[in-house]
């Protein structure tokens, strides 16, 4: 009996192709051809959300879809994104083996770190990606609260003392 080395990355392969084959023999197969359930599920939008001292900036990531497809909606703590991703036409003679596009519709609803003006949100749609700048209200933007140790917040709200 010879000794063999341990090749742990070539075990790793393996086991990967072994996966890849189970997951191709579980797709269903659909009229279309071989698109699966999973490829054609609706991804929601990747976002990024940061602040200024004087407004929010929400920057979401949405390619292949026309602003008009777009529904935004803002409140003082929140923003929803709706959207639909327009199927393209079929052309006959032509059979689609394998489509990693997304159609259909999404709903995405992001919380805000702070209450924003919604009123003056301003938004744009370049190349696939919505910016959203929503002012901060300005009661929220340089709000300093004292806190005193060892007092309820009711008594420091300024209620009036009934002793005479």
């Amino acid at each position: 009996m010879s000794l063999m080395r341990w090749q742990p990355w070539q075990e790793l392969e393996t086991v990967r192709r072994q996966l890849d084959q189970l997951f191709d023999e579980m797709a269903p197969l659909s009229r279309e051809g071989l698109m699966t359930t999973v490829n054609r599920a609706v991804r929601v939008p990747a976002i990024e959300l940061k602040a200024t001292d004087t407004e929010v900036i929400l920057k979401a990531e949405i390619p292949g879809i026309e602003g008009k497809d777009l529904d935004i909606q803002v409140t003082r703590d929140a923003v929803a994104i709706k959207g639909e991703y327009q199927t393209e036409e079929k052309s006959e003679g032509h059979q689609i083996y394998r489509s990693e596009f997304r159609y259909g519709s999404f709903h995405r609803v992001i919380p805000l770190p702070v209450e924003v003006d919604n009123e003056q949100a301003k938004a744009d749609f370049t190349n696939g990606v919505l910016t959203l700048t929503l002012p901060k209200l300005t009661a929220d933007r340089h709000k300093v609260v004292k806190v005193a140790i060892g007092t309820a917040p009711s008594e420091t709200l300024g209620a009036e003392s009934t002793e005479g």
